[in-house]
């Protein structure tokens, strides 16, 4: 269990609910109104569309990357460029794969404050690759599949393992608009750690499947993350987007 007195732990109050020990303290965090998101591997930007209305609901302007999946360097700098076009300061958040590119774009000027979700959250350097080998292998990485250079994941290792939390027909259909990545992006390594210079939040999956919640809850401490446990799978983003939603407004320093 973690130990960090900065990480929210606790039994699940029921499936699909949020575990929260205490309350995040979103008056310690850089009011922002501005939200940028980012997808992961085996998505693309409508990922993050559950979420999206709940956010501008509450006056915040939000754009979500469609990240090229091709190489690090060219997720960051289609991430860069947005961040670029904000007028002020803006919460960056990443899902599964694009932690890596929030704690590489992170350092960006205009960034107030991280949120991961379900997310890698590197160091400047490290082998993720290693990292998450001192961890029980995830069930879905047996599910890759590759036409030459590109990847993606099977129909069956996406709906058992990706968004099992989903009902079938919606998972079948973001499995039919899953965006392919090329081979030698899951690699790469971060130049930078942007969490260790920005406030961090963090949403681990307790029932994830793709990256598993001790190595989430390891990363989140390692940060000294604000941290939420969601009884959710790997894609808590659609299946749990209000606990999502008010994770990432407390990063912008606004109350739920």
């Amino acid at each position: 269990m973690v130990t960090d007195r900065r990480t929210l732990l606790g039994a699940a109050l029921a499936a699909g609910a949020t575990t929260l020990a205490a309350p995040l303290r979103a008056a310690t965090l850089p009011r922002a109104d501005h939200v940028v998101l980012v997808h992961g591997l085996f998505a693309d930007g409508s990922s993050w569309g559950e979420v999206i209305p709940l956010l501008q609901a509450r006056g915040l302007d939000v754009t979500s990357v469609q990240n090229p999946l091709t190489s690090l360097a060219e997720a960051v700098a289609a991430c860069s460029r947005v961040l670029d076009r904000q007028p002020g300061a803006t919460v960056l958040a990443g899902h599964s794969f694009a932690g890596m590119i929030v704690t590489e774009a992170g350092v960006h000027p205009r960034v107030s404050a991280l949120a991961y979700v379900a997310a890698r959250a590197p160091d400047a350097g490290e082998d993720y690759a290693a990292l998450a080998a001192t961890y029980p292998a995830p069930p879905a990485a047996a599910g890759i599949v590759f036409d030459g250079d590109e990847g993606r994941l099977s129909e069956a290792t996406f709906l058992r393992d990706f968004a099992p939390d989903l009902p079938p027909a919606r998972a079948r259909a973001l499995y039919a608009a899953q965006w392919p990545f090329r081979r030698s992006l899951t690699t790469e390594r971060t130049r930078h750690a942007a969490w260790r210079h920005r406030p961090s939040v963090y949403a681990v999956s307790t029932q994830d499947r793709v990256i598993d919640p001790g190595l989430q809850r390891f990363m989140a401490r390692r940060m000294r993350a604000e941290t939420v446990e969601l009884a959710a799978s790997h894609v808590s983003l659609l299946s749990q987007p209000r606990a999502v939603a008010d994770l990432i407004l407390r990063a912008a320093g606004r109350a739920s």
